[in-house]
């Protein structure tokens, strides 16, 4: 199955893509719709799961899932761990780490709130905990982290994609940049993982749930640690898995094992995993390359059709190496509550979001399966 024949065969759309049939679902920014494979593969672990030992029959594939996950983000098997939910993942970066008084750490306040609250919460142990300026909401340019930066500063923890503006940052130069200054650099990769690609060469620590554009399921996620930095980096959590136990006999001293197992405590979430391996599996197989540059092109088509509409765009003129899946728009001082509202009755699926000053946005954001005609329905309704 290409890409091509998704959106030229609607039976084929229809088919793999069982959403289609009855909405327009324009929300994968949100909490995603299973794809039908993605599904069959977990309702085949549950069924498999009825005949014996639920991890007999699928913990052959753990292996698979790192393998893949490996691929999609350009990293080793070894560096691909299965912890859930990325504020989980990030939680433990941020706990995890040594920090002296002296360190500063970087953030994006106005970031979603699982990539602020675990930074925020080192405050209690003396790291001063800086936020970063920017010209617009989630806007962030390469040269406004360069310039807030300095010779304390120990760590920089960013969205790869902002979750109401679209705004794409430029994660393998500001993390070239901040590599060469020893700066560590944590990507919460959950808005670009599927949809964009997302390699991790200049990256330190990256976390991503499936649920979003890698249309996968929910609280079954990616963790990446780079190898050089695993034995620096200690979970909070201690179990059966991620600590030595020959033949399952607690040990006098607690050493964890080697490798992505280090931060997987305990039994893995199966059919969350299953769902998860089909999912990349699935993005590789189209093409993450092919995905990302049909995301651009209904993004470019909705910021001008909308503003036509007399919608204002949340940063509407990005560049192609910083535009994300997600089209916000927004009429000042007005609520979009009611019409988003009427949309879901009309049967097409966005996301109303909010900033911090009270303005709200209608927020689009479509995948690769949805079609130009469904996209010229939305705004006709607009």
């Amino acid at each position: 199955m290409t890409l091509a024949e998704v959106l030229s065969n609607e039976a084929l759309r229809r088919a793999e893509f069982p959403v289609c049939r009855d909405k327009i679902f324009l929300a994968h920014a949100g909490v995603c719709p299973l794809p039908r494979r993605v599904a069959q593969a977990m309702n085949d672990c549950t069924n498999g799961g009825t005949l014996g030992d639920q991890e007999a029959f699928v913990m052959h594939r753990l292996d698979d899932a790192r393998k893949t996950g490996a691929r999609l983000l350009n990293c080793q098997p070894a560096e691909v761990s299965f912890v859930g939910p990325t504020s989980l993942a990030l939680s433990f970066v941020a706990a995890g780490l040594k920090f002296r008084r002296t360190d500063n750490i970087l953030i994006y306040h106005d970031d979603y709130p699982s990539n602020v609250y675990p930074w925020m919460a080192l405050a209690a142990q003396g790291v001063q905990v800086r936020l970063l300026n920017t010209r617009g909401l989630g806007a962030i340019r390469t040269v406004d982290v360069m310039g807030q930066v300095d010779e304390n500063t120990r760590l920089v923890a960013l969205a790869s994609c902002h979750f109401i503006s679209g705004h794409r940052l430029e994660h393998e130069v500001i993390g070239k940049f901040l590599r060469e200054r020893n700066i560590l650099f944590c990507l919460d990769a959950i808005q670009t993982l599927g949809a964009f690609p997302t390699s991790v060469e200049q990256v330190d620590f990256l976390a991503a749930d499936a649920h979003k554009w890698l249309l996968g399921p929910c609280a079954a996620g990616i963790f990446y640690v780079r190898r050089e930095l695993q034995e620096k980096l200690n979970p909070p959590v201690y179990g059966w898995h991620n600590v030595r136990n020959p033949n399952f006999v607690a040990q006098d001293n607690i050493e964890y094992r080697a490798g992505a197992a280090k931060f997987e405590a305990g039994t893995h979430n199966l059919v969350g995993l299953i769902g998860l391996l089909a999912a990349m599996e699935l993005a590789l197989q189209l093409g993450v390359e092919n995905i990302a540059a049909e995301l651009a092109r209904k993004r470019a088509w909705l910021v001008s059709a909308c503003r036509e509409k007399g919608y204002a765009v949340l940063n509407p003129d990005q560049k192609p190496e910083t535009s994300g899946g997600i089209t916000s728009i927004f009429q000042p001082g007005q609520d979009l509550a009611p019409l988003h509202k009427k949309l879901a009755d009309a049967g097409i699926i966005a996301s109303l979001r909010t900033d911090r000053k009270g303005q709200n946005y209608l927020r689009f954001s479509p995948h690769f399966y949805n079609t130009d005609a469904e996209l010229q329905r939305v705004v006709e309704l607009l």
